[in-house]
């Protein structure tokens, strides 16, 4: 794995563990045996390396639900595998709702990457014939039960409150 690429996974751990705030490169260095100054490097301020996060996220995101829907799966349960999975590997944080909690905050570059995944969440399970009041419900429902979930430690939460989406 490159440099680039291990900064960004000890990034995004981190920020779906503790948002925003819940990191620095000092840590991130730390983390994965480097320099301070080579994450600066690769990413010169915390906005740059969070944007890049986002986007990746959002891109990984959208590959596995587009291939979900590919094979069949319905677009809720789509979704609702995605999620499951981010709750599955350490009980972690949807990597977006983790930084919308602080949105205000937010450079206008990751502001902009944590709409455009809510916006394509919308969006995906409007094709899949959903109405755009119903869409927000499963997207805000997923959130709240992830987030809840991951408090709570307790994964069945989740399976429990998105039993009937």
């Amino acid at each position: 794995m490159d440099t680039a690429q291990a900064i960004m996974d000890a990034a995004e751990r981190r920020i779906r563990s503790a948002g925003y705030s819940g990191f620095s490169f000092r840590e991130i260095a730390d983390e994965i045996g480097i320099k301070s100054a080579s994450v600066h490097y690769h990413f010169p301020t915390k906005e740059a390396l969070a944007a890049a996060v986002t986007r990746r996220y959002n891109d990984r995101i959208a590959a596995s639900i587009d291939a979900q829907i590919a094979a069949g799966t319905a677009p809720v349960e789509a979704w609702r595998h995605v999620f499951r999975a981010a709750l599955a590997d350490g009980a972690r944080m949807c990597l977006c709702g983790a930084l919308g909690v602080t949105s205000g905050d937010l450079s206008e570059e990751v502001a902009a990457e944590v709409r455009r995944f809510f916006t394509y969440g919308v969006d995906k399970l409007k094709a899949g014939g959903l109405s755009e009041a119903r869409a927000m419900q499963v997207l805000a429902t997923l959130e709240g039960a992830i987030l809840i979930a991951s408090v709570r430690s307790d994964p069945a939460f989740f399976d429990l409150s998105t039993s009937d989406l």
